[in-house]
């Protein structure tokens, strides 16, 4: 036997909208997307809520309850006190298509213009060696499931929107740090890529990002600030000023999406 709990949903569109309340019956184990469901089933056939696993490795059914951003299939309902008003909205950095929807292709622009993975060019495929070791420290980037929680969090531009043209957000700096630290990515400019049109400056590392990742990922320690000391170090290191002047080379070239 269920329990009846109280709900606030956010309803409306681009143009605006308003919380709405519903009494929903929640029954032991439920995350907070099944009593989504049992809303569009019961009272709301045209509640729209993105969603695709239920397992939290799609990223699709992003939102905010009670004001945090988080994977409604991973919030279980047992996480809130029976009489605890449960209220959902949309994630907030990304324009709302629809109830819950947004629009979050602001990310896959940002993606669009990171430097792909650039082989050695003496290398042919298929020759291709790496150790396990050196792909470590990287590989833990990959378990990204691309929610887009680190994006709709970071104040940089959920409280500034005139940022987003110039800035990235952690879901794209842990991209670039996966390469820039792949053993066989020939980029040379990669950290600058980052500082320059990434807007990786703009990050004062509050570690709110890591905070919400689903996938536990360390955005901030082990992405963010070592990208940070790279660029530092390319930029102000005695040793690599000294070496520039000796070999006559300068990494620091402007950089290209190409």
């Amino acid at each position: 036997m269920g329990t009846d709990r109280h709900f606030r949903v956010w309803r409306g569109n681009e143009a605006g909208g308003e919380l709405k309340d519903y009494q929903v019956e929640v029954n032991e184990g439920e995350v907070a997307l099944d009593v989504l469901h049992r809303i569009q089933a019961t009272e709301e056939p045209d509640l729209a809520v993105r969603w695709n696993c239920k397992a939290g490795k799609c990223g699709s059914c992003s939102c905010e309850i009670n004001g945090k951003p988080r994977l409604a299939c991973m919030t279980r309902m047992s996480t809130f006190e029976e009489t605890e008003t449960v209220t959902v909205t949309p994630i907030r950095t990304f324009p709302i298509v629809r109830d819950l929807v947004t629009d979050v292709s602001f990310n896959y622009a940002k993606a669009l213009a990171m430097p792909a993975f650039k082989p050695p060019g003496e290398l042919a495929p298929g020759e291709y060696r790496m150790q396990q070791v050196d792909i470590e420290r990287s590989q833990e980037f990959r378990k990204c499931i691309e929610c887009f929680l680190c994006q709709t969090i970071c104040h940089v531009i959920r409280d500034h929107e005139e940022n987003k043209e110039a800035f990235s957000g952690p879901r794209l700096f842990i991209r670039a740090a996966e390469l820039d630290m792949h053993p066989l990515d020939a980029r040379s400019d990669r950290e600058e890529f980052a500082q320059a049109a990434q807007g990786l400056g703009l990050c004062n590392i509050t570690k709110c990002c890591t905070e919400v990742c689903p996938e536990h990922i360390k955005i901030t320690d082990n992405a963010i600030i070592a990208m940070k000391e790279r660029v530092v170090d390319e930029r102000f290191d005695p040793l690599v000023r000294l070496g520039r002047k000796i070999f006559r080379r300068d990494r620091r070239q402007p950089a290209s999406t190409k």
